[in-house]
């Protein structure tokens, strides 16, 4: 007789010895077939099975093959168990053959048994069931037992296996056997945590065993798990079971009569240990000392110095002097001295962040400090079901606190007030988890005294008064390491780092994202991790991808952002607004300038909703006036973005931004390089205000900050067809590329910006763009391509009658020709340009013009006249306030002195032009600086000082990729004796 094995590994038996099966495809043919054991199971069904939806072209005789195989190893009973049967395969399984079918079979005994209350059958017909399990079916049979068919199977028979145990826990509950089924259970209900008659068994089992304060925990860790995820409390048998609790509680602690609240202080007995001196509430019992704090995450990592902040906050060894008491220690009561109230803890951060975790772990690390107890609640500030009432809430915890519920008032403010006396002078510990806001929490908070409040919020909840704030950011790689390792093991994520690192950027540092991942690799052993790698990657599915049952990053996201949307307030409203449309720029950091841009409302405003959104955790601050989201949020924002807002308003939004972002550019590339001439001005409105820069520096460092979002903004007016606005983009980094040309960054923007003015046939952005790339080829040496992008820009604005133009490209010609050594013909353009200045009036750039004159003039070997000339120029541009050509000006005129033997005046130029480099942080600039000082101190015989410039100027170029600095300097070292 021949038995057949789905209740874990795939196995055969013949009745002797197990029947091996060998090959993947095989075994799925055969776990086929037994899922539908005794009927007819198509053979196309068989072939999707075993391949997939992409069969080979060798199919029918693979399929074949394996079906004749499977027929040899079947026949170890003589008999022919797979039958062809139109239009497929069916294979012959007698009664008790299969364990998937006894299970059922055994399962459903236990289930009459139950119904009747038979208990000692509900015990024998559960184990036998049980025993039939060998592990989770068809685990040894992926990506098959991932298809939709079999995986609902193995769902429904994990259903039925719980549906089992919990019978057998009630025969074990009514049988007097809840000792022995304490840990197991425990175990299934924190694989569980939804599962409510798991916890009620629990909640019986520990109670019956005489663990009152772990049964009433089990209640409000499964309360808080319901509200949470599900926005519902627990059923009518959880409830039940509470009750018992309760009752079984009063029943050992019966309350004393109660006390009138007339009397004072003084009409009882003295307050006893860790209680004030205050007289108890009317209808109030002996006040019992809860214990109600959520299990605590097995894997908690990292927080070190958060939870030490908090720890702080809720130790605080402060005290006061008592009024008469000088402070000296010898006052008129003797030097007497009460401790200082405590003052309200927030735990603020986005959503998933871990806030929870961290109060539960704290709060059991100070259980000892809080005597009295410790009082736990989920406030749902951000749950779809609506937040909990400060009514409801006071209500519960006076009955905690044993005061009866007949004498409760119906006003919260009265509510409230008897709230306070009940744990006046007492050291209870508040645990007010996911806050909403300072209105929710205020009428919860206890009076000034020993008692604390420890609060979880999406919100800084700043208002709250005398708060003290611990806001949580994601975690640090360490810390992200160190939790996934707990979680699914550090073995099994040590083996493909490049993947791993994919992992944990993906993650964000978020600790929900984290627990996902690390659930979901610790329950696909097979799953390489660059697999999961794949399915996390942004914006293809990554947050779908974070989700693992019940729970999942979008929802806890959803929470945080819907309440705002559906805000009554019409400033949250906004916020939500703005929070989606930032999701059309990230991930890049706005401020209120370019935000108001995007959002298309007032500087004022924007700023406005920006801070909104900083208190709901949804953006944050990384430094003044600077607003960015999380990669996860970002993500999340734009798929909001995408299904709320129209196309027209996305493209509108993105629109205001890059035209803010090319005008914005312009006025930067204006103070950065004192341009003789900038492009026409965008047409339409003026948007909101633009940077304000007071210096070249400023302008610059400006620039370098926002290159990833300027490069953003070519790439996005390319897509939208506005090339008018790419184009000024590119050409208006040229203030940049004059301190940065040797990064590349400036040539990438400028030919995507060409590429984009081609396909849009844009004359004047074609004009523009030939100009600015000819000089980045110019500041590469790269003459000949610098040439003919100067002859095209100089062809387009002489048809164009453009003169200041044409006196620019003549300049930039002249230079080049310098450049190569051609000193005639350098000098020939370089006096066309300055009679075109003098012609246009453009005083301010004439200076250039001479400048380009004095560098045809020394190559001609004219020195003294050169330096004059420099020197007028250098007159003229400190006047200008012209950092970076007067700094190119002194190099050149130090260099003039040095080849006339002149070494003070010199490195006296040199090093004024070195400190204008350093100061402007122009890197290529101090480079340049340092090779000439170089040549200098090695003219004049100053070997050290030489050899220390040449050092420093390899270091610039090795550290930032300057080849031609590094091979200058590896050539003046050699030359040195």
């Amino acid at each position: 007789m021949l038995r057949f094995g789905l209740l874990g590994p795939l196995v055969v038996h013949d009745g002797t010895e197990l029947t091996p099966v060998a090959g993947l495809k095989i075994r799925v043919l055969l776990a086929a077939l037994l899922l539908q054991a005794d009927r007819v199971v198509p053979k196309d069904a068989l072939k999707e099975a075993m391949w997939g939806e992409r069969l080979p072209s060798s199919v029918e005789a693979s399929f074949a093959n394996h079906a004749t195989r499977l027929r040899r190893i079947l026949s170890a009973t003589g008999d022919n168990r797979l039958l062809t049967v139109a239009p497929g395969y069916r294979l012959r399984v007698r009664d008790g053959e299969l364990d998937v079918e006894v299970f059922e079979a055994r399962a459903r005994a236990a289930g009459l048994a139950h119904h009747a209350g038979d208990w000692h059958t509900v015990r024998a017909e559960s184990e036998a069931a049980l025993a039939l399990w060998r592990g989770e079916p068809l685990a040894d049979l992926s990506p098959f037992s991932e298809h939709r068919a079999p995986s609902l199977r193995v769902h429904q028979l994990a259903e039925a296996r719980l549906q089992v145990r919990e019978w057998a826990f009630d025969a074990d509950l009514h049988l007097g056997r809840h000792r022995e089924i304490c840990a197991e259970l425990a175990a299934l209900a924190a694989e569980n945590p939804l599962r409510e008659a798991l916890h009620r068994q629990l909640m019986l089992a520990l109670h019956r065993s005489g663990r009152q304060a772990d049964a009433f925990e089990v209640f409000h860790a499964l309360r808080r798990s319901l509200v949470d995820e599900l926005g519902t409390e627990p059923g009518v048998a959880v409830h039940q079971a509470y009750q018992e609790l309760l009752d079984q509680e009063q029943e050992q602690d019966p309350a004393p009569p109660a006390r009138s609240p007339s009397r004072g202080p003084g009409s009882g007995s003295g307050p006893g240990p860790g209680r004030g001196s205050g007289a108890r509430p009317e209808g109030a019992a002996a006040a019992p000392s809860p214990y109600q704090l959520p299990s605590s995450v097995p894997e908690f990592t990292g927080r070190e110095a958060e939870t030490a902040a908090v720890l702080g906050l809720l130790r605080r060894p402060v005290t006061l002097p008592d009024d008469d008491d000088d402070g000296s220690g010898a006052g008129g009561s003797g030097g007497h001295r009460t401790a200082a109230p405590l003052r309200p803890v927030v735990i603020s951060g986005m959503g998933g962040i871990g806030k929870t975790a961290l109060a539960v772990h704290v709060a059991r690390l100070v259980r000892d400090e809080f005597p009295d107890g410790t009082l736990y609640a989920d406030l749902r500030g951000f749950s779809s079901g609506g937040a909990r009432c400060a009514h409801d809430l006071l209500a519960r915890f006076l009955a905690d606190l044993g005061v009866r519920p007949a004498v409760l008032p119906d006003d919260t403010d009265d509510l409230a007030t008897l709230f306070r006396a009940a744990v006046e002078g007492r050291r209870i510990l508040l645990v007010l988890d996911n806050a909403r806001d300072a209105t929710q929490v205020g009428p919860l908070l206890p009076p000034d005294g020993p008692g604390a409040a420890l609060i979880t919020s999406r919100h800084l909840l700043a208002e709250v008064p005398g708060v003290r704030m611990v806001p949580l950011r994601p975690l640090g790689p360490d810390e992200q390491l160190a939790l996934l390792s707990k979680l699914c093991g550090a073995d099994r994520i040590t083996d493909e780092p490049a993947a791993l690192a994919d992992i944990l950027t993906a993650c964000g540092g978020l600790p929900l994202a984290l627990r996902i991942v690390g659930g979901r690799l610790a329950s696909r052993p097979s799953w390489p991790l660059a697999l999961l790698a794949e399915r996390l990657t942004p914006h293809r599915g990554r947050l779908q991808a974070l989700a693992m049952g019940s729970v999942a990053v979008r929802y806890t996201f959803d929470m945080s952002y819907l309440a705002m949307r559906a805000s009554g307030n019409d400033l949250e409203r906004e916020a939500a607004r703005a929070f989606r449309l930032l999701g059309l720029w990230q991930p890049h950091a706005v401020t209120t300038r370019s935000a108001a841009a995007l959002l298309g409302t007032t500087e004022h405003d924007a700023a406005a909703a920006l801070e909104l959104l900083v208190d709901a955790n949804l953006v944050h601050s990384p430094e003044p006036d600077a607003y960015a989201l999380h990669d996860l949020l970002g993500e999340y924002a734009a798929q909001r973005a995408g299904e709320e807002a129209t196309a027209p308003e996305q493209e509108s939004a993105t629109l205001r931004l890059l035209t803010w972002y090319a005008r914005a550019v312009a006025t930067a590339c204006a103070v950065a390089s004192h341009e003789t001439q900038s492009p026409p001005p965008l047409d339409g409105p003026q948007g909101p205000a633009l940077p304000a820069f007071a210096e070249e520096v400023d302008a610059l460092a400006w620039t370098k900050r926002e290159l990833p979002a300027i490069r953003e903004a070519i790439t996005r007016a390319g897509a939208l067809g506005r090339s008018d606005i790419a184009w000024r983009l590119a050409v208006g980094l040229f203030g940049y590329a004059t301190t940065h040309w040797w990064t590349g960054e400036w040539d990438a923007c400028l030919r995507q910006a060409m590429d984009i003015a081609m396909a849009h046939d844009d004359r004047l952005g074609r004009a523009w763009l030939h100009r600015r790339i000819a000089v980045a080829h110019g500041m590469a040496d790269r003459n000949q391509q610098c040439l003919e992008h100067l002859n095209a820009a100089l062809g387009f604005f002489t048809d164009a009658g453009d003169e200041l133009a044409q006196a620019s490209i003549l300049g930039n010609v002249s230079s080049l020709y310098v450049q190569i050594g051609d000193a005639e013909r350098g000098l020939s353009h370089a006096e066309r340009s300055y009679e075109l200045y003098r012609k246009v009036g453009n005083a301010a750039s004439e200076a250039l013009a001479l400048s380009r004159i004095a560098d045809a003039q020394e190559m001609r070997g004219e020195h003294d006249l050169a330096a004059a000339y420099h020197q007028k120029v250098i007159e003229a541009l400190r006047e200008q306030r012209h950092g970076v050509f007067l700094a190119t000006s002194l190099t050149k005129l130090g260099d003039i002195h040095r080849q006339l033997g002149r070494r003070e005046a010199a490195l006296e130029a040199q090093t004024e032009a070195l400190a204008i480099r350093r100061r402007m942080n122009d890197l290529g600039g101090t480079a340049d600086c340092l090779a000439f000082m170089a040549r200098t101190h090695h003219q004049f015989g100053e070997w050290d000082a030489a050899r220390a410039c040449w050092e420093q100027c390899l270091d610039v170029g090795l550290r930032h990729g300057m080849t031609q600095h590094i091979e200058a300097s590896r050539a003046g070292l050699a030359a040195l004796p």
